[in-house]
This record gives C-alpha cells, structure tokens and sequence, in this order.
C-alpha cells in the first residue's frame, strides 16, 4: 500500500514540475549537444555505459547538460545515487550520508555515488571531507560547477578528479529539445497541438543564449500564456512580447548580475540596511557566490567608509574568513551581519577620491625621485645627495608635479 500510494505522489510531483524538469531524459537518446564527450566511444561514454565512472568534476555554464548528465548516471548505475545542492545542504547531511556510504560498502558491497550540484559553494573545509572516503573508494563524487575549478575547487580534490568540460549548447541542440518538449506528449506539449513557426523558435534560442533549463522555462511561459488566449499558433512578434515580460535567467556574467549588485552597494551607500538586506537576499536566492558577495563587502569598507569607521576593513575581512569557514547556507547570517554593519556605518570616501587624484598624476609619467627621500645604502650614494635631509622641507613630489594635496577627510551623511 505505502508503495502504491508513493508511486502516485512521485508521479504527481513529476506531472506538477516544471517542464525542464519533466523533459529531463534518462538516457543519452534525449541528451542533445555535447558530443565531444558523451559521443558514442568517447571515454566519458564507455565509463557511463559500463558503469565504471571515477570521480569527477562536471564544470560549464547554466542549463549545458551538467545535472541532466548525473542524471542519465543514475539511471544506469548499479552504485545508490544520492543528490545534493551545496547551496541547501549542510556539513551534517553529508556526513551521514557517507556513514551510510560506508555501511553499503561493508554489508553490500554497494557503492554510492554523490553528486554535490554548485560543488565551488561548498568551501575548503566542507570540500575536505570527501578526500579520504575517495581514496578509500566509499564513495565516487560527481561534482558540478559553474564557476573555474580552478579556483572553486581544492586542489587535492582536483587531483583525485577528471574534469570534464561542458560548453553551452549549440543552436542545433536547443532546437532539437523544442522540438522534443513541442512533440512529446507524455511530459511535453504533444498532446496540446501547438505549433510554432521557426522565426519563433529561433528567437527563442536566440533569447536562451545556450541555456537548455532557460529554453524551456521560455517555452512553457510562452505556452501557458498562450493557452489562456485560446490559441494554438505562435509566431515570433508574439513570442517576442510575451518573453519581454519573463526574464529566463540570472546569469552571472549577465547583466542583471550586475543590476543586482549595484543595488545592493548603493543601498550600502545610502545607510539602509533593510534595502541591502533585500538586494542580498536576491542575489544569494539567485546563486550568487557568497564569496563575490564578501569581496565587494571589504572592497565597500575602505571605498565607502574609509577613516569615517576604520574597523569596518578589519570587520569586513572577518566576514569574508567566516563566509569561507562556515559556507552556505548558514553563511548567509555572517553576509547579514556584515550588511547591517556596513550599512549604518559611518560613511567617508576621502581616501578613495584621494586615491583617483593620485592616480591621475602617477600616470603623468615616470620622474624622479626626489633626493632627500631616496635611502643612501652607500657612502657614493650618500656623496652624490641620496637622502640629503635640507630639502625635505620643500616638496615630497617630483618637481613635474609640485606639492599637492589630495586627502581631505570629510565624513558623508
């Protein structure tokens, strides 16, 4: 009975998931784009196929196959398969999940395989954890990332890995799965006998920007606004005002990443914590890195307010240890802690404007340094006026610049 009644809630939550979801294959005959590496006889293919893969490191952009990959994994796999997200999952969770691990490998000689999707949010001590249960061979991680292992990942993680490299998807493939999500009617549109004429296909990949998951989160908006018009052909004029209406993605190289940002620095700026304290909460429920969140922090501290609260920099920094130390999603409170405090900080961008002054007569070009402040290590230099202390008094610039002053402290409302 339990097992009837759980298969009637799993195929409801699967009816009532999002399209991109539900179009999810679990075999490579639905798995458009990326050949180079899941081909036929590629390396990649034979491990999957045979059921042999080692850890690895899936790293490539928004909606390229990386999840949907793990996913075809899974379903061909002998080992148990267990999911996380690094941006909900706590240090605990995965403890235990690998005591179990442990328990398979003992009593049934079971592997367990963990994907860790947005594996760079995790941070050095959370990503310690796998290495010895890795070597160890209780577990084989698939790690994915968006961001460049390079510097998302440990290295002593990286060196027990293969890192495969996803590209975003091309024009053809993202047409292709359209057309499967247009034509199958089991978890796509087929039953609905919509059509869609091709300027407006195009148009929708040309909006997605290589981005599957986005691709058909545009094409069931499109369609369910569509429905509520009764009708069943779609062209591209259409289309085009509908997704005007739906932004598809937060894309962090995007432009709203940097919409979202600019807001939260200049709600930082106008001392209102409850605003930035929004602007914060958007960018981490978008998947912003916590750690690019931390940077602008202690980069706001000596920008913005400067002398006005000189422990702001040292404050600042300590969130961004504690972002590292701690990780998400608790690392969130240190972020909020970090933004109230900046936030009614006093404010002083002295140092910054001092510093832009500067930095334009730097550029004027490469005099001298002037005698009296140049350090006489030996009795010629000392001979010749290295540090001869009489004309301290005169000017501390080159002469081609003349003495200026560019610091003038003023605290900000």
């Amino acid at each position: 009975m339990d097992d009837l009644f759980d298969k009637k809630y799993k195929k409801q939550l699967h009816e009532e998931s999002p399209l991109a979801e539900r179009m999810r294959p679990l075999d490579f005959n639905g798995f458009f784009g990326q050949e180079e590496l899941i081909g036929k006889g590629s390396p990649l293919r034979k491990a999957i196929d045979l059921d042999n893969i080692t850890s690895l490191i899936l790293w490539g952009p928004p909606g390229s196959g990386k999840t949907t990959l793990a996913r075809i994994i899974a379903s061909k796999t002998k080992s148990h398969f267990v999911k996380f997200s690094a941006s909900t999952t706590g240090t605990g969770d995965v403890k235990k999940e690998i005591e179990l691990a442990e328990k398979r490998r003992k009593f049934n000689n079971q592997k367990t395989i963990l994907f860790i999707d947005e594996i760079h949010r995790f941070n050095k001590s959370q990503q310690d954890i796998f290495l010895s249960y890795i070597e160890e061979g209780i577990i084989v991680l698939i790690g994915a990332t968006t961001e460049n292992p390079s510097f998302g990942i440990i290295s002593p993680l990286l060196s027990r890995s293969a890192v495969y490299v996803l590209k975003s998807l091309s024009y053809d493939a993202l047409k292709k799965i359209l057309r499967r999500a247009l034509n199958d009617k089991e978890n796509g549109f087929g039953s609905y006998n919509i059509k869609m004429n091709e300027e407006a296909l195009n148009r929708l990949v040309n909006y997605a920007d290589g981005d599957a998951r986005a691709t058909l989160n545009g094409l069931e908006f499109a369609i369910n606004f569509f429905r509520t018009k009764n009708k069943n052909t779609i062209n591209e004029n259409e289309l085009s005002e509908v997704l005007a209406k739906h932004a598809l993605r937060y894309d962090k190289k995007g432009e709203e990443h940097y919409n979202l940002i600019s807001a939260y620095i200049k709600t930082l700026r106008d001392s209102d914590p409850d605003a930035a304290l929004y602007w914060l909460e958007r960018m981490i429920e978008s998947g912003e890195n916590p750690r690019f969140i931390a940077r602008r922090m202690v980069i706001f501290a000596s920008e913005d307010i400067g002398n006005a609260n000189p422990n702001a920099l040292r404050f600042a920094v300590s969130i961004a240890n504690a972002v590292e130390y701690v990780g998400l999603p608790e690392a969130q409170i240190n972020l909020a802690h970090g933004t109230t405090y900046l936030a009614t900080s006093p404010k002083s961008r002295a140092s910054y404007k001092a510093m832009l002054l500067a930095k334009e007569d730097a550029k004027r070009g490469s005099f001298g340094v002037p005698m009296h402040l140049r350090n006489a290590v030996t009795p010629l230099m000392k001979k010749v006026g290295y540090g001869k202390q009489e004309d301290k008094e005169k000017n501390n610039f080159p002469p081609q610049i003349g003495k200026k002053r560019y610091y003038k402290f003023e605290r900000e409302a």
